[in-house]
């Protein structure tokens, strides 16, 4: 069974910067697109970043494209989401997710396979 496990969300005021970290488990995290996806209460689940397979091919929502780096350590099974320049607007509940079915990295929440249980985060302004 693969698991993801997020970590780095906490509270935060405007312009700081957070790192989020996911951790898998259970699977060859190695084969394995990775997203990011954040959502506030009421609204639908939105794309905020995705990374290939070997790191090479990144995709990052307009929103987030300037502040907003995804990385990846397969020698570590983690897949991280650096994040600066925070925004009031940024706050959510971020999650990692696994697509294993593919090596490039897609934007459809739906086309993942397996999610973490999400980290919150909040910025104050």
């Amino acid at each position: 069974q693969v698991r993801l496990l997020e970590s780095g969300g906490g509270s935060v005021q405007a312009g700081a910067s957070l790192r989020l970290s996911c951790l898998v488990s259970g699977g060859t995290f190695s084969r394995y697109a990775m997203g990011w996806f954040r959502q506030v209460p009421g609204q639908e689940r939105k794309f905020v970043a995705a990374i290939s397979v070997k790191g090479d091919t990144i995709f990052s929502s307009g929103s987030v494209r300037d502040r907003f780096v995804i990385s990846r350590d397969n020698a570590k099974n983690t897949a991280n989401l650096h994040m600066n320049a925070l925004e009031p607007e940024d706050t959510a509940v971020y999650y990692c997710a696994a697509d294993v079915r593919t090596y490039t990295p897609r934007t459809e929440d739906s086309e993942y396979d397996y999610w973490g249980q999400g980290t919150q985060v909040t910025v104050s302004a």
